[in-house]
């Protein structure tokens, strides 16, 4: 595979510094119910919404889904579009057609109905959302397409194949990395790549991936998270993956983050 390539994967491996099995166990003990979806998945959406310039608090976004607290529209819209997107993922397998309706879904508040779920035609910078300065440029307009297409293409190969943890951690980061670089989509690019992430390992390990605290763990290093993107380099055509460990390991990482 070009996009979804293994080259980096006897290095991943060597630099993780716990067992990812063992971790993964103490998620898989929670029970699965629907009180712990919404709680987990409260705190994964707000703070991939946070991640993206959102202002209201996690807690308060927990109150507001599991305690039905109300806050002015303009504070929950956003957030709870993406929510309904997680909820979607969680109950539908991982195609191209759900891909994109997740996608309507998490911008319903976003995008006019014309750019949801559906792949830009023109170029894009992407920006940070904290520093308004140019992070890296995404694939170029006469390219996203075919880019896109050649990840999608890669991804369904994996979810059909039998992948080890830790071979289904470092496809799920790639995963992410690629997306976020090819940029798809006018906008809400994001927050489903970091769906995109979580739906993946949930095909391959199960539901309780759900519970993985992914999202937090990015939004409560968010200077790293931006910093090992900008490693790859500022051009699309000039990315460097050699240099993508270090946000490849992040994913892991999660599953042993203090909260």
């Amino acid at each position: 595979m070009n996009l979804l390539t293994n080259k980096y994967f006897d290095s991943y491996i060597s630099s993780l510094a716990f067992d990812l099995k063992s971790a993964f166990a103490a998620i898989k003990e929670r029970e699965w119910t629907v009180e712990n979806f919404r709680f987990y998945t409260a705190v994964s959406v707000m703070s991939s919404s946070k991640i993206e310039g959102e202002t209201l608090e996690i807690d308060s976004y927990l109150k507001h889904k599991i305690q039905s607290i109300e806050y002015l529209p303009n504070l929950t819209e956003k957030p709870n579009d993406l929510y309904l997107a997680y909820e979607f993922a969680r109950d539908n397998k991982l195609t191209l057609k759900n891909f994109f309706k997740a996608h309507s879904l998490a911008t319903a508040h976003l995008l006019p109905s014309s750019h949801r779920g559906v792949v830009r035609t023109g170029n894009m910078l992407i920006m940070q959302q904290q520093t308004n300065r140019i992070q890296y440029e995404a694939a170029s307009a006469y390219k996203v397409k075919n880019e896109f297409e050649e990840l999608w293409s890669e991804l369904s190969h994996l979810v059909d194949k039998n992948l080890n943890i830790e071979e289904t951690f470092y496809f799920a980061s790639l995963i992410h990395l690629v997306f976020v670089k090819i940029h798809p989509f006018n906008d809400g690019n994001g927050r489903a790549a970091r769906l995109l992430e979580k739906w993946f390992l949930s095909a391959k390990l199960g539901e309780k991936a759900w519970y993985i605290g992914s999202e937090y763990y990015y939004y409560k290093n968010l200077q790293a998270y931006y910093g090992n993107l900008e490693r790859l380099g500022l051009f699309y055509d000039e990315s460097d993956y050699e240099k993508s460990l270090p946000f490849l390991l992040m994913l892991p990482h999660s599953l042993t983050f203090e909260k």
